[in-house]
């Protein structure tokens, strides 16, 4: 079943609500990072302990931001999709993405049964076992 003009003009919808909220998300990310300097996360007399907590402060809001940028540049590419018409189609068989699939996850590159075998064949990587 081929996504209807409707369908689609719901999903480039929610790709550039999600993606214009998480921009926003980052620039105050971001910019909240810059205001807060390492000294005012560690205190005025620092100590191991609060070094390491404002190292941890710093990680987590890093990772915060590459997340979202992750998210952004697959919304992106959504969206890129979308301008070249191959939006909803899996890029390991060339079917069609269900609509249902798609709703929940616009950024979806893959039907559920392929997607089902990526993650069963990359989730884990090779682990040693005794």
């Amino acid at each position: 079943m081929t996504l209807t003009a409707q369908q689609l003009e719901e999903l480039r919808r929610a790709i550039e609500t999600r993606h214009a909220a998480l921009l926003e998300e980052i620039r105050g990310d971001v910019g909240r990072a810059r205001d807060e300097s390492y000294g005012e996360l560690a205190g005025p007399v620092t100590d191991p302990a609060d070094e390491a907590s404002a190292d941890l402060i710093a990680d987590v809001d890093q990772a915060e931001v590459t997340r979202d940028l992750g998210e952004a540049r697959a919304l992106e590419a959504a969206q890129a999709r979308l301008a070249k018409g191959g939006y909803g189609l899996c890029t390991d068989c060339g079917s069609e993405i269900a609509f249902e699939r798609l709703r929940v996850n616009p950024v979806a590159t893959r039907c559920v049964d392929c997607q089902r075998v990526h993650e069963k064949t990359y989730a884990h990587p090779a682990e040693p076992r005794l």
